[in-house]
């Protein structure tokens, strides 16, 4: 039976889905939830359709305010009695459908042109209804009895680990507006996702139904944005145009279900220490406690976390995207830079800003590449491939020294036998030192060529794109006052303002220098197209808990993201670099007291514009059993998330 509604007027009773009389212009529906069946559930203001019934065949159907629970199937059925076996196939790739929905069924059938009262499910009585509509896609709605309207429903859920700061309804109109829905008794976002059952993969549509999660970075038409900021968010009003990125993804058929936590204005920072406007999403994986990373803190968080949540959309511009999929376990892309105009993004620094995914799916993975990308990304889907018979790794362990260490070693052989090659190890600073680059500084060593460049790049193009101007826009509106930025920020802009103007071209200068060697040399573009790339590189990018990761742990002063090291390669030489899961060690845990399992990952790395190269490789290596899928929880392969 259904409960009574939570109205966000705080009525009993008031049916408002649609506008009412003469306060039409100032009472507006922004839908209502339910609970069916102790699940808690949204139901939409946008009618999908309408359909004739009589209101004494919905008599004993359970209804409140005037709605009611039904189903629709728009498959042509000529037995009511086949409709049992596709109710049980619909509740194992749905979340939202339920026995609760059957009391009432409208059928399309060419055989049946009038009601009937039968048992689909045992125990259960259903008024199955000839259905005359054909637009109305199959799945579960809500009836209003009225009006005989169709609306289609979401389930509620919890986000109990922060990930998300706004959840969003997707309008007809391809705007976006707040869900206002609550489940009642959590401290958290509540998150609502569309029947599956309403949604069909086509060519045109291939990522039809796919439930998306957006990095609040991009803009979406009437949305208000935070860059992770409170004062930004007030600040400006609703966006009112949404990006090519997002664009694509809502092209091809993509729910975008909510704006996901970054951290602010997408600069690096540590649960705990730094995040100060918004609070940090956590970590499902190990003791629950350990930092998700960032600045696609929200994406990684939640694809650990959600079985009802397909893809992230994030960004990388110095790791903002590998740092979460690799400390969650999760596949994570930093594409080649350039495949997809970054407008109406905000951006940290326009020469290294990327938009990628974090999934659990390698197969998802390419279709959505291929959606965001478009002709930019060459899918080896179905193709012939073959894999570069060079392999370089950097800073592999030699020793099995630890459990890391050794499913490392295990992985880098697996790998090199599946690639029918060898490991090469590879040391780019003394390859350098040996044979430096023309244009290069003399007697400049790789590590000081590059020590300012990235911090350099984010710094100086944040402050003239995003900066300036938000200061100013707030100092216009508040008596010249400056906004509240976080620390990390802060302290990254004030220190580049003391190098000059021209810090800037030298350090795209070096950047170009380096992406140049690392072409020349390593990372060629080869013209068979089912190689592509001339090697590939393999890199760790997590082993386990890292000494200090935890975010119940108070740090040093933030300051400017200096140095050197493995991921800085992708983001200099414009290469894609990939996350892979690998699997999880065991440690032992302050937090909890017990021995909990943390992620174990590499990253791969190709020429540029070899991105789909890689998402075959990761689909064949699970083919072949050297890697897994990552499911959701508090470990790679399930399990209860420690709270």
């Amino acid at each position: 039976m259904a409960r009574f509604p939570r109205s966000a007027l705080g009525l009993s009773a008031p049916c408002l889905m649609g506008l009412i009389g003469s306060v039409a212009a100032r009472l507006v529906s922004t839908g209502m939830s339910v609970t069916l069946q102790d699940i808690d559930y949204f139901i939409s203001p946008y009618a999908a359709g309408n359909v004739t019934v009589s209101s004494a065949l919905l008599s004993n159907v359970p209804s409140v305010n005037g709605f009611a629970p039904v189903t629709v199937v728009q498959e042509d059925t000529t037995e009511l009695s086949s409709l049992s076996s596709l109710f049980s196939t619909w509740s194992t790739k749905d979340d939202v459908f339920t026995d609760a929905f059957l009391d009432a069924v409208f059928v399309r059938s060419s055989r049946h042109s009038s009601a009937n009262i039968t048992s689909l499910k045992e125990g259960q009585t259903s008024v199955v209804v000839p259905l005359e509509s054909r637009s109305v896609a199959s799945g579960p709605y809500f009836i209003e009895q009225t009006t005989g309207k169709l609306y289609p429903v979401y389930r509620l859920y919890s986000d109990f680990a922060g990930a998300f700061n706004q959840p969003l309804l997707q309008k007809p109109d391809g705007t976006f507006q707040p869900l206002s829905a609550q489940v009642a008794g959590v401290a958290s976002v509540t998150v609502g996702v569309p029947s599956r059952l309403y949604y069909t993969p086509t060519e045109d549509k291939p990522l039809a139904g796919v439930r998306v999660g957006i990095k609040d970075i991009y803009s979406l038409a009437g949305v208000r944005q935070s860059n992770g900021n409170r004062a930004w968010y007030n600040l400006y009003g609703e966006n009112n145009v949404t990006g090519t990125a997002v664009s694509r993804i809502i092209e091809a058929g993509g729910i975008i279900v909510g704006l996901q936590k970054p951290s602010q204005f997408a600069n690096g920072e540590t649960a705990t220490a730094d995040w100060v406007d918004f609070h940090a999403p956590f970590n499902p994986r190990g003791d629950g406690y350990q930092d998700p990373s960032s600045s696609s803190s929200g994406a990684g968080a939640s694809i650990a976390s959600y079985d009802w949540l397909d893809l992230a959309l994030g960004s990388d511009t110095g790791g903002s995207i590998r740092g979460p999929a690799e400390v969650q376990g999760v596949f994570g892309s930093r594409p080649s830079h350039g495949l997809v105009a970054l407008d109406n993004v905000m951006s940290l620094s326009p020469v290294l800003d990327t938009a990628g995914f974090l999934t659990r799916d390698p197969y998802l993975w390419d279709t959505a590449n291929q959606a965001l990308y478009s002709t930019n990304y060459s899918s080896f889907s179905g193709k012939a491939v073959k894999y570069p018979n060079t392999l370089y790794t950097l800073s592999f362990p030699t020793t099995n020294d630890s459990a890391s260490d050794a499913m490392l070693l295990d992985f880098q052989q697996k790998l090199a036998a599946f690639l029918n090659t060898t490991t090469t190890p590879l040391n780019l600073t003394a390859d350098w030192t040996a044979n430096p680059p023309a244009e290069a500084p003399s007697d400049v060593t790789l590590p000081t060529l590059l020590n300012l460049t990235y911090a350099m790049l984010i710094s100086k193009q944040q402050i003239s794109l995003v900066r300036d101007p938000f200061y100013a826009d707030y100092a216009a509106k508040h008596s010249g006052r400056l906004p509240f930025v976080d620390p990390v920020p802060v302290s990254r802009w004030n220190w580049s303002e003391a190098y000059p103007a021209s810090a800037l071209d030298e350090a795209i200068t070096n950047k170009t220098i380096f992406m140049d060697w690392m072409a020349s040399n390593y990372l060629q573009r080869v013209a068979d197209p089912e190689q592509c790339s001339s090697s590939l590189m393999v890199y760790v990018g997590s082993a386990g808990p890292e000494a200090g990761a935890a975010r119940n742990l108070y740090r040093s002063l933030p300051g400017a993201p200096l140095g050197w090291g493995n991921s800085r390669i992708s983001n200099m030489a414009e290469v894609p670099d990939f996350v892979l899961p690998v699997g999880e060690v065991a440690a032992y845990s302050s937090i909890t007291n017990h021995d909990e399992k943390f992620p174990v990952t590499v990253d791969v790395i190709a020429a540029k514009g070899c991105d789909g190269l890689l998402v075959r490789l990761a689909q064949d290596l699970l083919e072949a059993g050297i890697i897994a899928r990552p499911l959701t929880g508090g470990t790679m392969v399930g399990g209860e998330v420690l709270l």
